[in-house]
């Protein structure tokens, strides 16, 4: 895992994101590439006096935004000590994000939290964690850093997603202080038992123990979230549910509601 690829948007998560991608190409010894994907779109209106119409130069104000945002990121990465670049693509963010994860081994973006008018929307996550055969990032915007040496919480349910995201963070997995396998039962048999997991983590150097607990009354979201807070993890790793390449209603409930309201970054795969 050496090549991180950041998307790059002026909105409320870009520090927070910006941040840990930074912590997490460090820890890997690996190469960031920061991404700005934006389409040029000119607008056409039409002056209802008149019937004349009048062209928006929208795709030169994109063009000026986009000049400023590389400026400030190039400011900011100059005085860091890992390699990066820095690229542009003419592309709406989930479709440009995708064709580059081709040549990535992580990406970085936001959750679906923060402010309400300012914040990655949870179809840019679906469309990207559906549609990407890679590992992703959900970094809250409180969140300003990626403890890649501290604790990390594996949500296992034995499915092939979970197993995707579970192959995926053997990486960062392998940087943890401990690594907690964290089941909850749901009256369903598991296609893959915590115990094969425990032992493909143990093939890869990597010690881990087996939480096995009932969700009763409560929700698989919030047993998760209380595991997190009680074993003090830095991240949670999961897999993401879902049928296609879609919208939010696509996404599993658990699934859409952690890239909510998750306090820690997720890693998630499909």
């Amino acid at each position: 895992m050496k090549s991180v690829l950041l998307y790059v948007n002026d909105d409320s998560g870009l520090d927070a994101r910006y941040q840990a991608a930074l912590d997490i190409t460090r820890a890997l010894s690996g190469h960031l590439h920061c991404l700005r994907a934006n389409p040029y779109n000119p607008q056409m209106a039409f002056d209802g006096v008149t019937g004349m119409s009048v062209m928006y130069d929208v795709g030169k104000y994109a063009r000026e935004a986009d000049i400023a945002l590389k400026g400030e990121m190039e400011k900011r990465l100059s005085g860091e000590d890992v390699p990066w670049d820095y690229q542009e693509a003419n592309a709406e963010a989930a479709r440009g994000l995708a064709r580059s994860s081709a040549l990535a081994d992580l990406m970085v973006l936001s959750s679906a939290s923060g402010d309400k008018d300012n914040t990655t929307p949870i179809s840019i996550l679906g469309d990207v964690v559906l549609g990407t055969n890679i590992p992703v990032v959900v970094q809250p915007d409180s969140v300003k850093k990626f403890d890649v040496a501290g604790p990390a919480v594996v949500a296992w349910n034995g499915s092939f997603e979970a197993g995707n995201a579970l192959r995926g963070a053997v990486p960062l997995l392998k940087l943890a202080s401990e690594v907690h396998i964290v089941v909850v039962e749901e009256d369903k048999d598991h296609d893959l038992p915590p115990l094969d997991a425990s032992e493909y983590l143990s093939g890869h150097g990597i010690g881990s123990k087996i939480h096995d607990l009932e969700a009763k009354n409560s929700s698989v979201q919030d047993v998760l979230l209380s595991s997190v807070a009680t074993l003090g993890a830095s991240y949670l790793v999961m897999g993401a549910y879902g049928h296609s390449r879609a919208r939010e209603f696509l996404l599993g409930g658990v699934t859409r509601s952690l890239f909510h309201d998750c306090p820690v970054p997720l890693v998630v795969a499909h």
